[in-house]
């Protein structure tokens, strides 16, 4: 029985690429829907079976521990934090108009339902990107100080990560070391987010690069807006900068990193150590050093990095051709989430244009605004490879630690797969989930 379900499944796969009714007609009878597939090396239940297993347990009057609705997920997350953490990961540039702006940008968009297209299937709902294929189309994005959230910080975020199969991207202002995270990480994928010194310590940059790619951190995403701490009007009302203080919260990588300690020394004559205050300003003016580096300057990290190089905080057409001229393997549309700059345009809003111009020549990934599996179907049928979350994976950091992060991912992966099984799209792959399955919402009045 085994068997005869494994090769029903293999044959649905095979059948994927196809048409979902001439897949449907093809493979015949093949009795109820399996909810199991292999996409990749991925072997664990599908997303929606997270469902199914509330649903079981609520036969028993059990309820889960977290909610699953989305826009709830702040305001709970917000009772538990301290003024400082809410602000600082609630908190937006300005007065919000950029990063209410990427929330407006998804209702703009509507999917096309389709129906009577028959399937004998859930969608597969894998991600081709960097060279290699991933069982989801999402991967936590980089955030910073993860312990002023919970005390188990980034550690728990990366086990929850690879526990659930999704990509893990480490924040250079992550609240523990490079080495402790990847610890945590075990056999995940996992990525390293690069907040750039200055030139003129390059070596303390190849340090970093050297410490991640030895502990395997395999993609380098460089963000290119955030030289400088934007206006944040939540931060300067509590009077907050985690990475001015020495609880080290912000620092851990430069309070870790030998090369630092180096400098340091020869500049004050004394350890880290022994002046913890001098030591977090000097690395937080290091890795924020006020002035913004250039695509010439890209050459330096092509030369220290053994693997694909992604650029964060595109938002030009043109930045976007400049990545493809200099070689570059990939980038994030992505206006950091609003907390950067106020006043400009979505992320979503860009990233039509974007795809047009260089969709074919560089992966594109996706950033900012993502609440909900239909906010990740809409990114993706507009051309993203990869969605990068972020918020919501913190919110459930703070409610409930390494399971809170797990049920955030498993929610949004469940929404997913059911919103595209419902619209009649078979898979995530730009074959079946494009730009036919929507429409602008405004052009139907």
């Amino acid at each position: 029985m085994f068997d005869e379900l494994r090769g029903r499944q293999q044959l649905s796969l095979k059948l994927n690429s196809r048409n979902c009714q001439e897949a449907a007609d093809i493979s015949g009878n093949m009795g109820e829907m399996e909810y199991h597939y292999s996409a990749g090396k991925r072997s664990q239940p599908n997303p929606v079976e997270y469902e199914s297993s509330i649903y079981q347990k609520g036969l028993s009057y059990q309820r889960p521990p977290f909610t699953f609705k989305p826009l709830e997920w702040e305001s709970l997350a917000a009772e538990r934090m301290s003024a400082d953490s809410k602000g600082y990961v609630v908190g937006s540039a300005g007065t919000g108009e950029t990063a209410n702006k990427n929330r407006a940008a998804f209702a703009k968009w509507s999917i096309i339902p389709r129906r009577l297209i028959k399937t004998t299937s859930l969608p597969e709902i894998s991600a081709s990107v960097l060279g290699q294929k991933l069982p989801f189309p999402i991967a936590c994005a980089p955030v910073g100080v993860q312990r002023i959230f919970n005390p188990d910080g980034e550690e728990a975020a990366a086990s929850a990560a690879a526990k659930q199969n999704v990509p893990y991207i480490m924040s250079t202002a992550s609240s523990t070391s490079i080495e402790d995270v990847a610890r945590a990480n075990g056999d995940g994928v996992r990525w390293f987010q690069l907040y750039w010194p200055p030139n003129e310590q390059n070596d303390i940059t190849k340090s970093i690069l050297g410490r991640a790619q030895k502990a395997g951190f395999s993609a380098l995403f460089v963000t290119l807006d955030t030289y400088i701490l934007g206006w944040r009007p939540s931060d300067m009302d509590n009077g907050y900068n985690p990475f001015l203080r020495s609880d080290q919260v912000g620092v851990a990588i430069g309070l870790t990193d030998p090369v630092f300690h180096d400098h340091f020394k020869k500049k004050h004559g004394k350890a880290v150590e022994e002046d913890m205050g001098e030591a977090v300003a000097e690395w937080t003016h290091t890795v924020f050093p006020g002035y913004s580096h250039s695509f010439e300057d890209i050459k330096f990290l092509q030369q220290h990095w053994k693997g694909p190089i992604i650029l964060k905080g595109i938002q030009s057409v043109e930045d976007a051709q400049k990545c493809v001229e200099i070689g570059v393997q990939g980038i994030v549309v992505s206006n950091h989430g609003g907390r950067q700059s106020d006043g400009g345009c979505s992320s979503l809003g860009v990233l039509p244009r974007i795809v047009d111009a260089v969709g074919n020549k560089i992966d594109i990934f996706f950033d900012s605004g993502i609440r909900c599996g239909a906010d990740i179907a809409k990114a993706l049928a507009l051309g993203a490879k990869m969605c990068l979350i972020g918020r919501p994976y913190i919110y459930g950091l703070a409610l409930g630690g390494e399971e809170g992060v797990s049920h955030v991912l498993k929610a949004l992966l469940g929404d997913l797969e059911l919103t595209l099984h419902l619209a009649g799209i078979c898979s995530s792959s730009q074959e079946h989930l494009n730009r036919s399955v929507l429409t602008k919402e405004d052009d139907l009045f």
